[in-house]
């Protein structure tokens, strides 16, 4: 007797789900790449995080959904193009397309000298916000995942640590789960003040949460 296909299902699931998603079809009306945007859209009307004239670094940034949204919050008159009030240094170990006024580096955050170059990059300025939504490839063993979640977070406080302002902020996606608790008190170690907030753009059934580190310890 044939087994039904699961995997099968669950695409087709996902491909309804997605086409009918209403933050997709806003991202398309908009000019977003991905419905991410409107996470961090979220996220930064309620900790007002983004203003013109900032420097910001977008951690995990392709496809660019996040970078675009920092842009546009930059622009004076909140467009996609032309007139830029700040900066916006993007990395990823994936390629993303480009993204006027967005500087790209392509590597692994892991890598020390990935970090040089994006050290570099910053030119010895203060950065005033980190945006991470970087997330490992997961292998489908708890701990193992749980653990690779954690690094990357504390990769991204201790990048924050070294090169933020003592009032900046840092946004960093996190998994409820396994190294949940470990993350919240590598936030609180760092920050004065730590808030999770999980956006109304991301989906109920994802384990996804957002920390956002406020002023540094």
């Amino acid at each position: 007797m044939k087994t039904p296909n699961k995997g099968k299902k669950v695409n087709k699931a996902w491909l309804h789900d997605h086409i009918n998603d209403p933050y997709v079809k806003l991202a398309q009306r908009e000019g977003y790449r991905a419905r991410a945007a409107y996470k961090l859209k979220e996220i930064d009307e309620t900790f007002g995080l983004i203003r013109p004239g900032l420097r910001v670094v977008d951690l995990g940034c392709t496809p660019g959904a996040w970078s675009q949204y920092v842009r546009r919050r930059l622009s004076p008159g909140g467009a996609a193009v032309g007139a830029l009030s700040g900066t916006i240094i993007a990395l990823d170990l994936l390629h993303m397309e480009p993204i006027e006024g967005v500087e790209f580096i392509q590597g692994d955050f892991r890598d020390a000298e990935v970090l040089a170059q994006l050290a570099h990059a910053l030119g010895g300025l203060p950065v005033d916000l980190v945006v991470s939504d970087m997330a490992p490839n997961l292998s489908g063993i708890a701990s193992a995942d749980a653990a690779r979640v954690e690094n990357l977070v504390e990769l991204a406080i201790e990048f924050a640590q070294s090169h933020m302002k003592p009032h900046g902020s840092l946004v960093s996606k996190v998994f409820h789960g396994g190294s949940y608790d470990a993350v919240v008190q590598h936030f609180k170690r760092a920050f004065q003040t730590v808030k999770p907030y999980k956006p109304k753009a991301s989906r109920d059934r994802s384990a996804e949460t957002f920390l956002v580190g406020m002023g540094l310890k």
